[in-house]
């Protein structure tokens, strides 16, 4: 019998993801979904969303989590909007969960907490960086929440 590479891993963990028209953070859970860490940062075009479900089938992922840019009133601008268009479309071709998750602050969490522990300025300003770690952000609350037993997200 042969094999075309490693099994896949089980569907345990949690992908988060912080959508930007340029660049796209993606995080992942550690399998008990305590735990996030930014994976990488992937630029947006025609192949993210099937990167993103060639991570998700790797790493063994049951659901992605993206941030949702809602207005600092709880509302949906523009971004918003695109954003979601971006859930139906990932949620179709990667056949997993998708859920949206309030983002407001996380980039902006991301950038303090890069100053808090040190990351240089020039480490800081790398493309990129500061997306992977909003996407950890942005899924460590989610994992919170869910640890909580507080509910379930936005959609």
């Amino acid at each position: 019998m042969s094999h075309d590479g490693p099994a896949p891993a089980p569907a345990t963990r949690i992908l988060g993801v912080d959508y930007g028209r340029k660049r796209v953070g993606i995080a992942l859970s550690d399998p008990m979904n305590i735990i996030a860490r930014g994976l990488t940062v992937l630029e947006n075009g025609r192949t993210l969303i099937p990167k993103i479900c060639g991570i998700a089938g790797r790493e063994g992922v049951r659901e992605i989590v993206v941030g949702l840019p809602l207005t600092l009133r709880g509302e949906r601008g523009g971004m918003a909007t695109e954003v979601e268009g971006f859930i139906e479309r990932l949620r179709a071709a990667c056949g997993l969960p998708v859920v949206a998750f309030d983002e407001r602050h996380t980039s902006a969490s991301a950038l303090t907490s890069m100053i808090e522990m040190g990351v240089p300025r020039k480490k800081r300003s790398a493309k990129g960086a500061v997306d992977r770690v909003a996407s950890a952000i942005i899924l460590q609350a989610y994992l919170d929440e869910l640890g909580s037993g507080r509910g379930r997200p936005l959609l």
